[in-house]
């Protein structure tokens, strides 16, 4: 390819509005451009990283003995009826109406069609087990699109899915995913950790994301030798809290104004875990529950909901006033609601509000002066404990997840088959997800510099970027066009910047694009018969360069030692 007829829309400024690294430099390099809010065109040169990508995954799911399809983005509405993700799902789900007015949607994920299909075909235990899958554009009505194309309403999705007889069989099917994503990971040269999550609105019995963790990330992974899952659903030994003496029973203390954990600590003269956090919540079976955490700690709303075993909302103030106390100074002593205490909250004297104006309790003691019920219900923090090892949290790119879906899909849209009795039995299920988008914003997150980007070779526009310094009609010319030729005769993917311009600005472009190698060829190349290389990554000029002569070989072995 010619970089003088290739359309690569460099920017030296990147767009006013962009955080991440990623976006800043995806638009730079003339990989990406806006359409509208959340809405992203891949140039020719982002396509090829794209589909680099997709040509990994699709390469390893056909090794664990998947099958390509094509589902439509468009989908009836009743599917997912049928399923129940209709009503649940907000304001995310694309909602619209046909010329004939019924209800459709725009697919966010394909659980509904894919099961359809399996539903009208498998029969017996004969036709199980199946692995199918697909690449297709999912469209998602996402309230804040950001950071480029790490956060937008559509992008592409490979989502797999796996049909099993038995939950024996979908363990079998997702070791295979696991098996899978791990190369496809390693592949694309990320950095990158598989961590437990949470099923979310996919449903189902369990789950696990793959992370690329970089500071763009919008996920928090908690880490420890041997450990690792999203701070969704992580759980960790709390740091120990130095706790006051007991009292026979709860003593008033005033606490004029002070509504803050902060405040009433420094008030009373304990540290802010002695605290009990007050938080009612509202939900629709139970009504108003309050959970209560150290004073410390903050709820993690996916294992509330997860504990509460339905939808749940924050008490509004003049529900808590009406029914507890005064906003600020609500404690569980006396309070004519159930209490979910978290797990965190060891035995002991504690400070808690007394449910009046201006006034805490002091020498609270969970049991004695209040029942409850326990779980785990907070977000667990640096320097808490997994089998006696710190943890440390940092932010994560998801790239990809994996769910077993049991039999959550397969049962309201009646997916069965028939077993050696002919017994009619429900068909298990996985779903496996990867972005490929996402891969490749990771890749520039985890490996760019103050140049520009720096590709793994495995997911690069072109391996190679060959700069010719030499103008029309020169020697030097001549050679770059021969070896152009032979390079891609030696079928190395080469961009040529072929263009009337300094050193300079090809240098910075070349850099910016960050194609794993770089070759040099000008005057001094001639002189001395050898071509200038240079690693991208590090940029790393690499000693005595390639020989001009018969030089496609010794680039293809140079590039291969690459990262």
């Amino acid at each position: 390819m010619r970089l003088s007829s290739v359309f690569l829309p460099t920017e030296r400024q990147p767009p006013a509005d962009a955080d991440a690294l990623s976006h800043k430099l995806m638009v730079r390099a003339g990989l990406i451009r806006q359409l509208g809010s959340g809405l992203w065109s891949w140039l020719p040169a982002g396509w090829r990283v794209h589909e680099k990508v997709v040509q990994i995954v699709r390469e390893e799911i056909d090794a664990i003995g998947g099958q390509e399809m094509l589902m439509p983005v468009l989908h009836p509405a009743d599917l997912w009826r049928r399923s129940g993700r209709y009503d649940s799902i907000g304001p995310e789900l694309f909602r619209l109406k046909d010329r004939r007015g019924a209800d459709m949607v725009l697919a966010m994920t394909h659980e509904e069609a894919v099961t359809f299909h399996v539903a009208q075909v498998v029969r017996s235990y004969r036709d199980l087990p199946l692995i199918l899958y697909h690449f297709q554009t999912k469209e998602r009505d996402e309230p804040r699109p950001r950071a480029g194309v790490l956060r937008t309403r559509e992008f592409i999705m490979k989502d797999s899915y796996t049909f099993d007889r038995d939950p024996e069989g979908l363990q079998v099917g997702y070791d295979k995913h696991i098996q899978a994503y791990d190369r496809i990971f390693d592949r694309c040269g990320l950095e990158w950790y598989r961590v437990e999550s949470d099923v979310g609105m996919m449903g189902g019995t369990g789950a696990h994301e793959y992370m690329a963790p970089c500071p763009a990330g919008e996920n928090d992974v908690a880490l420890a030798p041997g450990y690792a899952a999203n701070v969704e659903v992580a759980s960790a030994e709390a740091q120990p809290i130095e706790l006051p003496a007991g009292l026979a029973a709860p003593a008033e203390v005033s606490t004029p104004g002070m509504t803050t954990i902060d405040e009433v600590a420094g008030h009373v003269g304990v540290a802010p875990g002695a605290l009990l956090k007050a938080y009612p919540v509202v939900t629709e079976r139970r009504g108003m529950v309050m959970v209560v955490v150290r004073g410390d700690h903050r709820v993690n709303e996916i294992k509330l909901q997860n504990s509460l075993g339905e939808p749940f909302r924050a008490a509004q103030e003049d529900e808590i006033a009406q029914r507890v106390g005064p906003p600020g100074f609500i404690g569980p002593v006396g309070a004519d609601l159930p209490v979910l205490l978290d797990d965190a909250v060891a035995p002991g004297a504690y400070v808690a509000g007394a449910n009046r104006p201006d006034m805490h309790l002091k020498g609270v003691e969970p049991g004695r002066d209040f029942p409850f019920t326990r779980a785990d219900l907070r977000t667990v923090e640096p320097g808490d404990r997994i089998n006696g090892h710190a943890i440390r949290i940092e932010p994560a790119i998801e790239v990809g997840n994996i769910f077993k879906l049991g039999t959550r899909y397969s049962e309201p849209l009646g997916a069965t088959y028939l077993d050696e009795s002919g017994r009619e039995q429900l068909i298990w299920m996985g779903s496996y997800g990867i972005g490929p988008a996402r891969i490749a914003a990771a890749a520039v997150e985890q490996f760019a510099d103050e140049h520009g980007i720096s590709w793994p070779r495995s997911m690069a526009p072109w391996d190679v970027e060959l700069v010719g310094l030499g103008r029309e009609g020169t020697p030097e010319r001549e050679a770059a066009e021969a070896l152009y030729a032979e390079l891609r005769d030696g079928g190395i993917e080469v961009l040529y910047d072929d263009r009337d311009a300094g050193p300079g600005e090809k240098f910075a472009d070349a850099e910016l694009l960050g194609c794993p190698l770089r070759l040099t060829l000008g005057k001094r190349s001639l002189e001395s018969g050898r071509v200038e290389a240079q690693a991208r990554r590090g940029l790393k000029d690499v000693e005595g360069g390639v020989p001009l002569r018969d030089a496609a070989g010794a680039v293809v072995e140079l590039w291969r030692e690459l990262p």
